[in-house]
Parts: structure tokens; C-alpha cells; sequence
């Protein structure tokens, strides 16, 4: 027997090597790999091809019609893919923010805009015949609690992908869980620089811009609308992840107007904190050199400091970003009293919730028809946004829906015009949507103005 590997019976495959002696009479040897006999061997084979090929031709109809039959029957299981949070009829998503403590109102927020944008596609029959459903959980904007609350999603409630989570600090938790476990994070309230790594985390995909993006717009817009010097603007952040973006971004541009970043006045406050004390210690002990303040903050503490420095006589120009939800920030200082809203702009990614363009039209639209007596705000218009971004995210992966297939729909995704007057887009090497901030200015009646940031 020859040794295996060896195509010819010999130990080294080439023809001379221990081959037999051609047999008396000189008749040459059988062809190599075609045994002695082949041609008896080769004929009946070749009958037996010609019997299979008739019967095969007389049975095909027979064959043709059963396989058609079975892809009948079996259509249905063949086109629901197996996966996580996806059924034939729904597709189950999750959220974990807060919906209690200082910051509830974020979370209460960006779920209500989230379900009202599913309630509409839902109502229109959802998306290739799948209805849309939210299951919400409460991390209180700590991330201690924050990867509990993600894993309880993911491996109890079995939700096909994580969408509108509110927080930076949560995301740094959340962001490595869903990464490993292949489970897209779209569209966080949330602008740190977690979220934008480059190239981007796979699964990580963002419709608003950074916080850097915002504090640059307001330094500029400081700068070159309200003709403040550069050197006499501070900076007011909160002592985490979200803080740090927002001050990288104005630090950034206080660099540009040839400002060291080492002397800007700058104060900190805790996270999921109202108490702002000792930042407000810090700015007046400075506040000789002080004419804005940059804020990074949420609604409570950015309240409290606002109040605290007009009550002790300091005139500054206010400026904040879109996680303070303006319209609470706004009740909080109106109900304080007018003075305190006075010279307030909040850097926006949303246009303004009562504006005429399309998208702010058909939000208010739903929000009365879903969410009745939601009164239209800035975070709510977001998480409507986010949540239709990713149904037309949906509705180009197909009915054979799968983590994969929506991650190369949304990459695919360019141009798309959803009436905020900007194009949203994502491709391989950019996951985030838009990079347009808005400037609005607050009235003393509470409302805002919109206004040119450059």
C-alpha cells in the first residue's frame, strides 16, 4: 500500500520510483491513475450516468414542485433570523438611564422622545412588519449601577441593542459590555470623547455631536459675537468624563485665541451634585479677571451656580451645553426670577423644538398624538431624532435583521435629510450623524431664541 499523499502508489510520486515492470510482449503499462480494465470501468459508468440523468430528467417537475412547496412552508421560519430581541412581530430594545435623582429629568426625557418616534413608526405598521418596543431601566447616572443595569437588558430582557442611554461617565462602563458581546450603543445623550474613539468602537454609533464641539462653538461665539477677550473667560465642568470633554473642547480653542490653558479659571463640581460651593469660591476669587464662564454642567448644579454668582453681585455671560436640558434649566432660573435668566445661551444639536423646520414640525406632531401633555423640548426632539435615525437604520438592513447587517446599513447611511436642516450620515471610519451645534438664548419668560453662533 502506498504511503497516503502519494497520487501515483509510489513513495515519492514520480513515475520511476518502484514502478512495476511493463508486463511480456512489450504491452505499455495501463495510463497512470487509470487502473488496468478502465475502459469496461468507464463505460459502465458512463450508462449508469446516462440511466441517472433520464431519471433524474422525468423526476424534476416532481422535485421542482416539492422544493417549492417547502419554501412555502417554511418561508416564515426561513425568513426570521435568529437573535437576540428579534421576533417575527417586534424588536425589543433597551435603555438604562436615569430616572431617578438630580438628573431624572434627562432620562424621563430622552425615553419619552424615543417611545413617541416607535409609537409612530408602530402605528404605520412599524418597520418590514415589526413593531418597535422600549424596555427602560433605572441607573440614576451612576455608573456603578449603570453595567448592572446594561447586563439586565442584554442577558434577561434580551433586547436586540442599547439606544438612547443618558450619560458619559455611564458610558464608559457600557461601552466595553456591549463592545464584547457585539450589541450595538446608538445614539447616547452623551457627548465625551468615549463615544468617538478613532477609528470608531464598531458598535458605537452617535447622532449628536461631541461637547467639545459645543464649548468650541461657545468660546468662538464669545470671542467673535460678544467681543470678550479670550483671557477672561473661565470654565465651570463637572469632575468626570463629561467634564473633560467639555473643558478638552475649550481649552482647545482658548488655545487657538493664544490663551495657556494652565491659567484659565477653572471650577469643578461633583457629579449628581447641586452643591457648587467651592467652585463658586474659585471663580470669585478670580472673578476680577472673569467676564464668561463656560459652563459644563447639568441642569441642577448649573442652576445653583448661576444663581449663587448673581446673588453675590458678579456679572458673567453664561454659557452651557446641550445636557443641561434647557427647558429644565430654564424653569429652574425663571422660577428664581427673571434677573437670574438674563445673558444664559445654551449650545444646542437639536434645532429649536417650536421652529418651523420639518423635523421640529412632525416631532410636535407626534409628541401631541403619542405623548400627550409633553410639553416640546430640546432632549425630547433628540431622543425622536436618535430613535428615527435608527429606524431608517431598520428599514435598510432588511426583514433579515441582524446586529452585522444594521451595522453596514447604518455605515452605508449618507445624506440622509430628516428636515433638521443639516444631512446625517455614518460610514466605516465615522460614526457620528451630525456635527451641527445651534445656539438658542434664553428669554425672561423661560423660552428660547435662537441665535448665530459665528
Amino acid at each position: 500500500m502506498a504511503p497516503t499523499g502519494d497520487p501515483r502508489g509510489t513513495p515519492s510520486g514520480r513515475p520511476g520510483d518502484g514502478a512495476a515492470p511493463p508486463p511480456a510482449g512489450g504491452a505499455p503499462p495501463p495510463a497512470p491513475g487509470r487502473p488496468a480494465g478502465g475502459r469496461a470501468a468507464f463505460a459502465l459508468a458512463g450508462g449508469v450516468a446516462a440511466a441517472v440523468a433520464l431519471l433524474a430528467l422525468l423526476l424534476l417537475p416532481r422535485a421542482q414542485d416539492a422544493e417549492r412547496t417547502a419554501r412555502k412552508v417554511l418561508a416564515p421560519a426561513l425568513a426570521m433570523p435568529p437573535g437576540r430581541g428579534v421576533t417575527d412581530s417586534e424588536i425589543v430594545f433597551g435603555m438604562a438611564s436615569p430616572f431617578s435623582g438630580a438628573n431624572r429629568e434627562l432620562g424621563r426625557a430622552m425615553k419619552v422622545g424615543v417611545e413617541t418616534a416607535f409609537a409612530a413608526v408602530n402605528a404605520a405598521g412599524g418597520v418590514h412588519g415589526r413593531k418597535l418596543r422600549l424596555v427602560a431601566l433605572d441607573d440614576g447616572y451612576e455608573p456603578s449601577r449603570t453595567l448592572g443595569a446594561v447586563r439586565e437588558l442584554v442577558e434577561r430582557e434580551k433586547v436586540f441593542a442599547i439606544v438612547g442611554n443618558v450619560g458619559t461617565p455611564t458610558a464608559v462602563v457600557s461601552i466595553p459590555f456591549c463592545q464584547e458581546r457585539k450589541v450595538l450603543f446608538f445614539g447616547a445623550f452623551a457627548g465625551g470623547d468615549v463615544l468617538r474613539r478613532v477609528p470608531p468602537d464598531r458598535y458605537v454609533f452617535n447622532f449628536r455631536p461631541s461637547y467639545a464641539e459645543e464649548t468650541s462653538a461657545a468660546v468662538r461665539w464669545l470671542v467673535r459675537v460678544r467681543r470678550i477677550d479670550p483671557r477672561r473667560i473661565a470654565v465651570l465642568s463637572q469632575d468626570d468624563g463629561f467634564g473633560e470633554s467639555g473643558w478638552r473642547g475649550a481649552a482647545r480653542q482658548l488655545s487657538a485665541y493664544g490663551v495657556d490653558p494652565a491659567s484659565v479659571v477653572r471650577a469643578r463640581y461633583r457629579r449628581n451634585e447641586e452643591e457648587v460651593a467651592a467652585a463658586l469660591e474659585t471663580v470669585q476669587a478670580s472673578a476680577h479677571r472673569v467676564d464668561a464662564v463656560v459652563l459644563v454642567a447639568t441642569y441642577r448644579a448649573a442652576s445653583a451656580f448661576i444663581r449663587k454668582t448673581r446673588e453675590a453681585g458678579l456679572v458673567f455671560a453664561y454659557t452651557n451645553v446641550s445636557a443641561v436640558d434647557p427647558s429644565a434649566l430654564a424653569e429652574e432660573l425663571v422660577a428664581a426670577g427673571g434677573r437670574f435668566a438674563r445673558d444664559v445661551m445654551v449650545t444646542q444639536v437639536v434645532p429649536l423644538p417650536g421652529s418651523r423646520a420639518p423635523a421640529a414640525l412632525k416631532y410636535r406632531e407626534d409628541l401631541a398624538r403619542y405623548a400627550a401633555g409633553e410639553r416640546p423640548g430640546a432632549v425630547t426632539l433628540e431622543g425622536w431624532i436618535a430613535a428615527n435615525l435608527l429606524v431608517e437604520g431598520l428599514r435598510r438592513a432588511g426583514r433579515e435583521l441582524d446586529t452585522e447587517r444594521l451595522v453596514a446599513a447604518l455605515e452605508g447611511m449618507q445624506g440622509l435629510d430628516l428636515g433638521m436642516g443639516t444631512k446625517l450620515g455614518f460610514a466605516p471610519t465615522n460614526h457620528q450623524a451630525s456635527h451641527k451645534v445651534w445656539g438658542t438664548a434664553l428669554q425672561p419668560d423661560g423660552a428660547y431664541r435662537q441665535i448665530d453662533l459665528e
